[in-house]
Order: structure tokens, then C-alpha cells, then sequence
């Protein structure tokens, strides 16, 4: 069983974990966010019409049951 680690000590590790993580710059962040608003855009396009070809298709079929 492990035993409770002394909160000074994690957070002297947590630091020093902290330090070794390479960040993105500036510009890679920018990119990065504007591929994601990207794809969200046409991720939600998509859907949309798949929404509104299946909603068509529905009708179509339930209409010939009239």
C-alpha cells in the first residue's frame, strides 16, 4: 500500500515535470486553432446535410405508406 506523499514534495515534482514539457509558439498555437475551427466548420456542414438527406428520406418513405 502506498503511503501519503508529502504535498511539498509533489509539487517540487509537478515543477520540475512542468519545466521538461516542450510548448508550442505562438504561431504553432494560432495554426493549430484555426485547423480545428476548420474541420469544426465542415464537421457541422456535414451533419447537417446528412441531417436533412435522412429527415428527406423518411418522409419520402413514409409518404408512400398514404
Amino acid at each position: 500500500m502506498a503511503s501519503k506523499a508529502n504535498p511539498f514534495a509533489f509539487l517540487q515534482q509537478v515543477r520540475s515535470e512542468t519545466s521538461k514539457v516542450t510548448w508550442p509558439s505562438r504561431r504553432e498555437t494560432m495554426i493549430s486553432t484555426a485547423m480545428v475551427l476548420f474541420m469544426v466548420f465542415f464537421a457541422a456542414l456535414f451533419f447537417f446535410a446528412a441531417d436533412q438527406l435522412i429527415s428527406w428520406a423518411i418522409s419520402f418513405v413514409l409518404s408512400l405508406g398514404n
